[in-house]
């Protein structure tokens, strides 16, 4: 049953560490102990606020977007606040909040120097995810992808190793370079999606603006592969002429954020000069915004390039894996060794994406939560011995297990999630994405090499584990090394916990994403030309809401082909105001249903 709260959950989550950070704001800077306390509080009150939306989504309902809460902004050119949340988006939500407090956690006696403008970035930047991963208008994801760089920037660029200002500028340009591009193909996708009257950035116009010029053009091109595109209509002969470079430009974006190989450079030099708070929190979330930007936008707006270019981002994808894995190899900087990994395992999320069926797309959703608890554990495992020792090759360790017992068995634990052992959560993501390889159309032996990185992956930090806690103490330093205090416990101990939950109890996580799966698919298959037979793996659900001028829409002739079955244009249609209906069984295969 809906709760009358239910609208304003997400503005809680959203702005909740920004009102935190508005207390911080007026502590004095030197009372560092009371910056510190607040923004952990602050941090765990986040928490909190994402496990209260997660626990209202309901799994059942037909409504794509929950938790919906939409307000007009600049109405003139359609653009709102509108946020609302789908099985895959509050799955990462929930990530963002529970890597909150750990992110506090990790740097409480590590960063020293302008402590308050520290956990002030920490909490813009948090803000900032939540509302990227909620957003359903565009131009309002844009924003909130965008203002992530800020904040990061700062953590690099300040709190950060000795080369961190190259790190940060590097990182600052890759990421701008693709926003930009991305922005131009945003604006073509407004113009495209509806005629004068009607456009608007939110999400579900877009899309449904769309929806049948694609499967208009899959259907010419599956009857004329060498086709002119002569006979389509002028939305079909659109994407027809520039979708491919319009889904270029949002793959460039997204792909830099992943990042994909051979976009990858900057993430290592990120790494290795961040703090630990910032490794943190960009392998654990940031790097997932661009394979969820894949999943939302890209594919879904493009889905006749995404098949036409399945097999480059699959390659794309497996030589990431694998080059990767290679890459860690070759690291003897423990740090650079857990940067290169997290290449090698977000391209098995990249394959997954672009597999196009139900077993990758849910193997790639779970194993960007896998990802983010266990390459965030490794990072903040690291910084623990890090701040000890101040040291980053594997030759300034050895034997440490012998001093540092209860750190070394954590580690190990983290290792074993890293590698996809059984009964740990990167077990269940790869295996799934995998399989999703092997049954889908790509070629076998594309689906075989991504399996060998599952070999290297246990090779390099299996290796790294041998290198750094056995043997004997080669270190006389090594010998007075404390093990985890109460705080690093406190900051250890949850990753273990999900390791272990999401590893033998997946289901109610998969429960959740498999929401979000079913439409990815139809989506991915609708412009196919022969899409799948069962009617669950067809239905597109896309609620629509109304724009405020309804009569100024209704008289612009309508651009997509043909009419509505009600008689009324498509824009037309979409500007009425009608209570949600329940899901009708009548889908004939190849039709989508989207939600009045």
């Amino acid at each position: 049953m809906n709760s009358v709260f239910d609208s304003r959950i997400l503005n809680l989550v959203i702005f909740f560490p920004l009102l935190v950070g508005a207390l911080v704001v007026f502590l004095p800077k030197d009372e560092k102990g009371q910056i510190r306390a607040v923004t952990l509080a602050g941090m765990i009150g986040s928490f909190l606020t994402t496990v209260w939306a997660w626990s209202r989504f309901d799994i059942h309902s037909p409504i794509e977007f929950q938790l919906e809460y939409r307000l007009q902004w600049l109405s003139d050119v359609g653009i709102s606040y509108h946020v609302g949340v789908d099985g895959l988006s509050v799955a990462l939500v929930l990530l963002t909040g529970v890597l909150g407090p750990m992110v506090v956690l990790s740097s409480w006696t590590f960063v020293q120097e302008r402590v308050k403008e520290f956990h002030l970035a920490l909490l813009v930047l948090q803000t900032a995810m939540f509302g990227a991963f909620t957003s359903i208008d565009t131009m309002l994801f844009f924003m909130f992808f965008e203002a992530v760089l800020v904040p990061m920037y700062l953590l690099i660029g300040v709190w950060g190793s000795e080369e961190r200002q190259k790190a940060a500028v590097k990182f600052f340009l890759y990421t701008m370079v693709g926003s930009v591009l991305m922005l131009l193909a945003l604006f073509a996708v407004y113009f495209l999606s509806a005629p004068a009257g009607a456009r608007s950035f939110d999400y579900s116009t877009m899309y449904n603006g769309l929806m049948g010029a694609s499967r208009e053009l899959a259907g010419y091109l599956k009857a004329n592969p060498d086709g002119n595109g002569v006979g389509l209509t002028p939305v079909a002969f659109a994407l027809f002429r520039y979708g491919p470079w319009l889904f270029l430009a949002f793959s460039l974006a997204f792909a830099i954020k992943v990042p994909m190989f051979p976009l990858h450079t900057w993430l290592p030099d990120a790494h290795v000069q961040a703090p630990v708070a910032g490794s943190i929190v960009l392998a654990g979330v940031m790097l997932k915004l661009g394979t969820y930007g894949f999943w939302r936008f890209a594919v879904p707006l493009f889905p006749v390039a995404a098949r036409q270019y399945q097999l480059m981002f699959a390659v794309l994808a497996v030589i990431g894996i694998v080059y990767g894995a290679l890459m860690c190899l070759a690291q003897r900087d423990i740090k650079k060794l857990i940067a290169y990994s997290s290449v090698s395992h977000l391209g098995f999320c990249m394959l997954g994406i672009f597999a196009f069926t139900p077993e990758g797309a849910t193997g790639s959703a779970y194993q960007m939560l896998n990802h983010g608890v266990s390459t965030g554990a490794l990072f903040l495992l690291f910084g623990m011995i890090y701040e000890r020792r101040h040291a980053r090759l594997m030759s300034d360790y050895g034997g440490i297990a012998r001093v540092m017992p209860v750190y070394a068995a954590f580690f190990l634990i983290v290792t074993f999630s890293s590698i996809a052992v059984p009964g740990t959560n990167g077990f269940v993501g790869e295996f799934l994405v995998l399989l999703g390889s092997f049954k889908s159309t790509l070629p076998l032996w594309l689906s075989v090499t991504a399996a060998t990185g599952v070999i290297l992956g246990a090779a390099y930090m299996l290796w790294m584990v041998q290198k750094v806690f056995f043997g004997q103490v080669t270190h006389q330093e090594n010998l007075g090394l404390s093990d985890l205090n109460k705080r690093e416990l406190a900051a250890a101990l949850p990753f273990i916990i999900l390791i272990a939950v999401m590893g033998l109890r997946p289901q109610p996580f998969l429960d959740v994403l498999n929401t979000s799966t079913e439409r990815y698919v139809a989506r991915a298959m609708y412009a196919s030309g022969d899409g799948p037979a069962d009617d669950r793996q067809v239905r597109v659900l896309v609620r629509q809401l109304p724009r405020p001028t309804v009569a100024a829409a209704a008289a612009v002739p309508s651009m997509m082909p043909g009419p509505t079955p009600d008689g009324l244009p498509r824009p037309a249609r979409a500007m009425m105001v009608k209570p949600l209906q329940p899901l009708q069984p009548t889908l004939q295969p190849g039709q989508a249903q989207v939600l009045p």
